[in-house]
């Protein structure tokens, strides 16, 4: 137990200093190589996400976190049983789509649960679909979010 808080402290500890995109990435100084220089609107490194890397029980794990689509399954209050109903909604929909990622957080004033990471409405749509048909997701929609999209 000890030596995996060990490893999500330096986890989290690293991630900050490899948060950058691809252009901040170009732009880096090394010995020996050339210089990039990238002039650009401030608003395309918001579309192109950022570079986070975390450490998992199998190494390190790259993700790029970026402009997206989820699914929201559950918004209730913040009670104890909107957080059990939020997560009781997220092990129904592990169960029914465990390809499918699910998110269930705290944003104030509610509890949350979100589903998937989709690069494109389309993608959320279908997924939207899929879940409405079992007959257990009542209220779904679509939501614009900050996703995660795995690198390795």
């Amino acid at each position: 137990m000890r030596y995996i808080f060990i490893l999500c402290f330096l986890g989290f500890g690293l991630s900050a200093f490899a948060q950058q995109n691809i252009v901040e990435s170009l732009q880096l100084q090394r010995a020996g190589e050339g210089t990039v220089t990238v002039h650009q609107d401030p608003r395309i490194t918001q579309l192109l996400g950022t570079i986070h890397v975390r450490a998992t029980a199998e190494g390190e794990q790259k993700m790029l976190k970026a402009r997206g689509y989820r699914v929201q399954v559950y918004a209730g209050n913040n009670s104890r049983v909107a957080r059990n109903d939020a997560n009781n909604v997220a092990e129904k929909v592990k169960k029914e789509f465990p390809e499918l990622p699910v998110y269930t957080y705290f944003q104030p004033p509610r509890w949350l649960c979100r589903v998937g990471d989709f690069r494109s409405i389309e993608e959320a749509d279908a997924a939207m679909r899929r879940l409405k048909s079992t007959g257990i997701f009542k209220e779904v929609s679509i939501v614009r979010e900050q996703i995660n999209i795995p690198l390795d």
